[in-house]
């Protein structure tokens, strides 16, 4: 995926900065990030992290971003106390510190989540949005837990054998055009076997010029001619929430 002569794969931006509008709490075994809005709900949204894991300034932007439209928002720690990746860590060892961290292997860590927003947030309503390790996250949860009505995976890598088509809810897949990390004909074949394939609704996207990690990285900040298109991400993102949960 990278190495030490390569940038890093989700960028993280200039965001360090922000302090987040919600608090932090226990769930079971895990810690996690959780942002209600003004008025009660009960939608709730599960928001998962990229390698950069549940404390990256950049994610909790987008879980406040959520609560801000209506949902009560909770970005758990899925590494379940494992270090997350750092930009200054050693890429060469990358691929191995991943096979300590399946995206597909976190139904422990979801169990607690969904009973936990069930139980103490009142959520009747429940969906999930991902960032690269957390869109392939996405892909497992989507065909593993009915009760998640709408999914929405960025940037979540892809393999040529992954066949994600048995999503039990509706599903939207964002990319970026320009994605060092995620070829555009796994994206094509994803599209092929989806409409083949899938019995639910899906939509598969490519923002022309992205990059990957477009639409959590604050780009906007530095690149405005970046800005329409993340913001379109954005807005895709929540319209897609909205029209299922």
């Amino acid at each position: 995926m990278a190495n030490e002569s390569r940038p890093c794969p989700c960028g993280v931006g200039d965001r360090f900065d922000y302090e987040g509008c919600g608090q932090e709490v226990q769930v079971e075994h895990i810690k996690a990030y959780v942002c209600k809005g003004p008025a009660s709900t009960d939608k709730a949204v599960v928001v998962i992290h990229d390698i950069f894991g549940w404390q990256l300034p950049n994610t909790r932007y987008m879980a406040d971003m959520l609560a801000a439209n209506g949902y009560i928002a909770i970005c758990p720690d899925f590494f379940a106390g494992r270090e997350a990746w750092k930009p200054s860590d050693d890429w060469s060892k990358f691929d191995d510190w991943l096979k300590t961290r399946d995206a597909r292997k976190i139904n422990k860590e979801a169990d607690a989540v969904l009973k936990y927003l069930k139980e103490q947030c009142g959520a009747k309503k429940l969906g999930v949005v991902g960032f690269c390790w957390g869109g392939i996250a996405v892909h497992h949860l989507m065909m593993t837990y009915p009760e998640l009505k709408a999914g929405v995976s960025l940037y979540g890598l892809i393999k040529d054998s992954d066949d994600i088509s048995n999503l039990l809810n509706p599903t939207f897949f964002i990319f970026a055009e320009k994605d060092d990390f995620i070829p555009l004909h796994q994206v094509t074949l994803l599209e092929q076997k989806l409409k083949k394939n899938c019995k639910v609704d899906f939509e598969v996207k490519i923002y022309p010029g992205q990059t990957h990690g477009f639409v959590h990285r604050r780009g906007e900040d530095t690149s405005p001619q970046d800005k329409p298109y993340i913001e379109e991400g954005r807005t895709d993102m929540i319209n897609w929430l909205n029209k299922y949960i």
